[in-house]
């Protein structure tokens, strides 16, 4: 078979402990743990969309580009069958790989691009969101601009569709309740990630959001944090990654005080 350069997933076995976590969120069933390993069994099983990437407690799934077979749909089926035995298809071509995974040029609506824990499924979410809530006084409108699930940076899939040439916005998590207007000054058309750089493990945040970086070609990245001096980790993890990345990318931090105001924008 013809092989070109593309996306395929890279497992480091000394990193991988086994637990199998990775497997699941595989929906064509290109990695498998043999021998106490999580392996990938075929090349032409990987989409290289990267959804096994943030449900890897080790950081030991990457993607890199190399020489490999195309990607080839009719022998996911056949290798589904024989894995995943009775198991109903993921995707609109009967196993697991969705067109609309790829973006929204591709479909409308929920497209999900990883299997496993429903709730860690990397999906774009419609535009115009939900049905708005009335605001105080009933006078005002909200809506919701999240444009995607999940947003916690561990699960955030380094290569989701929904981050390609995106405006991306990396917030401390307490940023969101204290900011007011969070949605429509900072989230509104923009792709978003969250962590929490004290209480988080941040050992695999610097090579996730270089991969993020490096991957997809980002417009821009900004920085939201609180004023207290903890959140200033996020900063330096991001800084790391653009460095780690070796793209360049406009970058820009905004602080927020614990009383909710913006206490100073700055580029990076």
């Amino acid at each position: 078979m013809t092989k070109a350069k593309r996306l395929v997933v890279k497992i480091d076995e000394d990193k991988c402990d086994g637990c199998g976590l990775c497997v699941p969120s595989c929906a064509e069933g290109a990695i498998q743990i043999i021998a106490g390993k999580a392996r990938l069994v075929g090349d032409n099983l990987c989409d290289g969309l990267g959804a096994c990437l943030g449900h890897c407690p080790q950081d030991a799934i990457t993607l890199e580009e190399r020489e490999a077979e195309a990607f080839d749909e009719s022998a996911v089926g056949v290798h589904l069958a024989k894995v995943r035995p009775g198991a109903k298809p993921h995707g609109r071509n009967g196993h697991g790989h969705d067109p609309a995974a790829h973006g929204p040029a591709h479909g409308h609506g929920h497209a999900a691009v990883s299997g496993g824990c429903p709730g860690a499924r990397a999906m774009s979410l419609r535009p115009e969101g939900g049905k708005p809530e009335t605001g105080q006084g009933g006078s005002e409108p909200l809506r919701s601009e999240l444009g995607q699930w999940p947003v916690q940076l561990a699960l955030v899939p380094a290569a989701a569709p929904y981050l390609k040439g995106a405006d991306l916005m990396v917030a401390a998590d307490c940023v969101p309740l204290a900011y007011p207007d969070f949605h429509r000054k900072f989230l509104k058309g923009r792709a978003v990630v969250i962590a929490c750089p004290k209480l988080d493990d941040t050992g695999p945040y610097v090579q996730k959001l270089a991969d993020m970086i490096r991957l997809n070609d980002l417009n821009s990245v900004t920085v939201a944090v609180m004023e207290v001096p903890c959140c200033g980790g996020l900063v330096r993890l991001v800084k790391a990654a653009m460095q780690e990345a070796g793209v360049a990318v406009t970058a820009r931090q905004v602080s927020v005080g614990i009383r909710g105001e913006i206490v100073e924008e700055k580029r990076l």
